[in-house]
C-alpha cells in the first residue's frame, strides 16, 4: 500500500477514530495531550505495520487501524499517567478494545445531543441516573454499546473488535439498548432521546 493511499483510507476514518479517543481518553492523559496527537502516534505505527497486516489481513481495515488506535492510547496512558492499581474489572474492560469509555463520557455525549439550559436542574438528576444505569450493565454489553452506538461501528465491526459472534455482539446490544432506554425513561427523558 503506497503512503498516499494509506493517508486517503486514514484520512477518511479519522472522525470515526477520534471520537473513539474522546470517549476512551483518560481526564488525567487529556489534561497532558490531546486526541490528534494520539491520533498522529498512532498514524506512524500503523504506517509502520502496514505491511505485515496486507500479507495477513486478518481482520478489516478499520477494525485494525481502531485497534492499533486503542493499543497506542494504553500504551500512552501507562507512559503518562503512569501505572494504576490493577484490578479485574480494569482488565476485563482494558481488553480487546483498548480502555474504556467511561460513564462520565458516554452521559456527556448523550446530554450533548439533547438537554438545552430550560433542562439544567433536572439535568444533574438526570445525569445521576444514567451514571448508574450504565455502571450496573455488564461491562461487555456496555462495550457493544460503545461499539455500536457512539463509535458508530457495524454490528459485523464490533464483533470483530470484540473477538465475539456476529449474533452474540447483535443480542448484547439489543440488551444494552433495552437497559439505557429504560433507565432514560425512569429519568423522563423524552421518547426517542437516544435510538439506536
Amino acid at each position: 500500500m503506497r503512503d498516499a493511499r494509506l493517508g486517503e483510507l486514514f484520512e477518511k476514518h479519522r472522525g470515526r477514530l477520534l471520537r473513539m479517543i474522546d470517549l476512551r481518553m483518560d481526564p488525567a492523559l487529556k489534561a497532558r495531550i490531546g486526541a490528534s496527537d494520539v491520533l498522529q502516534d498512532a498514524y506512524v505505527e500503523i504506517a509502520g505495520r502496514v505491511g505485515d497486516y496486507l500479507e495477513n489481513p486478518r481482520m478489516p481495515f478499520f477494525v485494525w487501524i481502531r485497534f492499533i488506535t486503542a493499543q497506542r492510547l494504553l500504551k500512552l496512558r501507562r507512559h503518562h499517567v503512569g501505572a494504576q492499581k490493577r484490578d479485574a474489572r480494569r482488565d476485563v474492560r482494558d481488553a480487546p478494545t483498548g480502555p474504556q469509555a467511561t460513564a462520565v463520557a458516554l452521559v456527556d455525549h448523550l446530554m450533548a445531543s439533547g438537554v438545552t439550559p430550560s433542562l439544567a436542574v433536572a439535568a444533574d438528576e438526570f445525569r445521576v441516573q444514567l451514571m448508574e444505569a450504565l455502571d450496573e450493565m455488564n461491562p461487555l454489553d456496555r462495550e457493544v454499546l460503545v461499539l455500536r452506538h457512539f463509535e458508530e461501528l457495524t454490528n459485523v465491526e464490533a464483533a470483530e473488535a470484540l473477538g465475539i459472534e456476529t449474533n452474540t455482539a447483535s443480542q448484547r446490544y439489543v440488551r444494552a439498548l433495552k437497559r439505557l432506554g429504560q433507565a432514560l425513561k425512569q429519568a423522563g427523558a423524552a421518547p426517542g432521546s437516544f435510538a439506536g
